[in-house]
């Protein structure tokens, strides 16, 4: 499970995500607990929701994909991560890495 810290201004409001996630996965959701859940491509399944004031993410991965399918996958899921965390891959790596630190200190 990921979770992701939302840059400021990008409000943690599961309905822009849910416009996200349809931008990006041309698949059919289903409401779950405060979030949505699906299955597109490699993700056997995918729930998002928020929670804290970030966005949480579950995958389970499809094994029986072809190279192709993963590719256009990953790339679906990058293209939706930046509109919905307002932050670029190297830094949402960064904040990882941040909070994994924070973790450890306080652990």
């Amino acid at each position: 499970m990921q979770n992701y810290k939302l840059k400021r201004g990008f409000t943690p409001e599961i309905q822009r995500i849910k416009a996200l996630l349809d931008e990006n996965f041309p698949c059919t959701f289903t409401e779950i607990e405060g979030g949505y859940e699906f299955s597109y491509g490699a993700f056997k399944s995918c729930r998002v929701w928020i929670e804290n004031q970030r966005m949480m993410v579950d995958t389970v991965s499809n094994t029986n994909t072809t190279d192709d399918v993963v590719l256009d996958t990953n790339s679906r899921y990058r293209k939706f991560l930046e509109p919905a965390t307002g932050y670029t891959a190297k830094q949402r790596l960064a904040n990882m890495k941040k909070d994994a630190q924070k973790a450890e200190e306080e652990g």
